[in-house]
């Protein structure tokens, strides 16, 4: 498997929340046809202030900055960063739980079989 798990933390603004969840959805596919990350099934979730939290594991430690050289990994980011803001986990209030409790978004999510 790969190296590194990422959670990445989008808070859609005001009635962008439609186009943020269309870019999530392109986001894991675009990532792995470019073999950018594992087959770990990706898992989104959402928190108490509707701030969404992606799963991802990196192939290897060169992925993250290659896909950050990718067209069209940049197309999808920057659509992202148009339609909300990139958080942290101090931001949510969960953070501050032993045992936090997120709400899954199953049709951003995948599914082991």
């Amino acid at each position: 498997m790969g190296t590194e798990i990422v959670i990445a933390l989008y808070k859609a603004k005001p009635g962008r929340e439609a186009d943020l969840e269309k870019l999530i959805a392109q986001h894991v596919p675009v990532l792995k046809d470019l073999e950018l990350i594992t087959s770990r099934p990706r898992l989104t979730m959402k928190s108490a202030n509707d701030t969404y939290m992606e799963i991802i594991e990196w192939v290897d430690v060169e992925a993250a900055e290659k896909a950050h050289e990718h067209p069209a990994v940049a197309k999808i980011w920057e659509g992202m960063a148009a339609v909300s803001e990139f958080c942290k986990l101090n931001d949510l209030t969960e953070a501050m739980k032993s045992f936090t409790h997120f709400k899954v978004v199953p049709h951003l999510s995948e599914t082991i079989s």
